[in-house]
């Protein structure tokens, strides 16, 4: 069944068809306040049109590993009771395009880098990249110290001591 498209409002069932996500995701997102629906006098939930868009974003978001607490916070800056424009969404771009510069710098890196263990995989050739003979790299410090980049400053200049924490394809 298909929505009235002059209609303002859409179902839980539209909305859902119209993003491609099942309604139980729907019911998800309402639940962690990423969209916001009401109840009308028959007790049907209804959402707006511009709730299409938020949920486009968060399931891009979340594609490219961005935490749904993340997500969520971003959303929350968004105007609520009418259409976010193009402003708000140029105000919340602003705020992401560094760390979403670091996460494609990274994934290149990654792609790059692995090239020759792909074909390899035992990390133990003098060309590996990876390899890391007599663990040299142990005075460095922890973590993936050839394959990290590090993070850049934030507006404290100060730089996140650890990885951030990101699953891709996770849903939090």
């Amino acid at each position: 069944m298909r929505a009235d498209p002059s209609s303002p409002d859409l179902s839980v069932g539209e909305l859902a068809r119209r993003s491609g996500v099942a309604v139980s995701t729907i019911h998800f997102y309402e639940a962690r306040g990423l969209i916001t629906g009401w109840r009308t006098p028959g007790n049907q939930r209804r959402f707006a049109r511009d709730a299409l868009r938020r949920v486009a974003f968060v399931r891009v978001a979340q594609r490219v590993g961005i935490a749904l607490a993340d997500i969520a916070a971003a959303l929350s800056t968004l105007p609520q009771g009418r259409t976010p424009g193009r402003a708000d969404w140029a105000r919340l771009s602003r705020v992401w395009r560094s760390d979403l510069d670091e996460r494609i710098a990274q994934l290149r890196k990654l792609r790059d880098t692995l090239d020759d263990c792909i074909g390899c995989g035992c990390l133990s050739i003098d060309r590996c990249a990876l390899r890391n003979r007599a663990d040299r790299l142990a005075d460095l410090g922890p973590g993936p110290r050839r394959l990290w980049i590090a993070p850049a400053a934030d507006a404290a200049g100060k730089v996140p001591a650890r990885a951030p924490r990101r699953r891709a394809g996770a849903v939090r």
